[in-house]
């Protein structure tokens, strides 16, 4: 909108620019788009169109601006490690337990999370069997229960809590 005031302060003829409405709305439809094409899996060779499992409210509801603000620098309404306790405030709370996982003690909720939509539940970046791999490499303490366990179908999330606990390993 600036770089528009300025335009149209020097030279004639600058067209108008489109209702904010429609540019969220074009946005909105081509980011579905986007997500939807990144979570096309081929089980036999082919691609098949995944479903959107989870949507962040707000985008879902087109409500950009409770957490964008197109104004600033950084084009948020706050710094990214402090935007997702805007509304999930009860993290604030749970961060003062005495063990926190890494990633939600600076507020780097995108290390899991995707910020709008995901083929995968709470806005899963992957399947939540294979989310904690992404990071946690080093061998566990209890390895052949886990392998038992992740044999099953269990995630790790069945027993740890991925964001914070009162007890090691945040065990539930």
């Amino acid at each position: 909108m600036t770089r528009h005031k300025v335009l149209t302060t020097i030279f004639d003829g600058v067209p108008s620019c489109a209702p904010p409405e429609e540019i969220l709305e074009e946005y909105y439809q081509n980011r579905i788009a986007a997500e939807l094409a990144k979570g096309q899996t081929g089980d036999e060779g082919g691609p098949e169109v995944a479903r959107i499992a989870s949507y962040h409210k707000p985008f879902k509801e087109k409500k950009c601006k409770d957490c964008h603000d197109f104004t600033t620098d950084i084009g948020l309404i706050r710094p990214l490690r402090e935007l997702c306790f805007v509304c999930h405030r009860d993290f604030l709370r749970y961060i003062k337990e005495p063990f926190v996982h890494g990633p939600v003690a600076v507020g780097d909720c995108s290390a899991c999370h995707l910020p709008h939509t995901s083929v995968h539940s709470s806005l899963l970046e992957m399947e939540k069997s294979e989310l904690c791999g992404k990071c946690h490499q080093e061998q566990r303490l209890a390895a052949s229960m886990h392998e038992r366990v992740m044999t099953h179908g269990m995630a790790c999330s069945d027993c740890h809590d991925p964001h914070y606990g009162k007890v090691h390993y945040f065990l539930k």
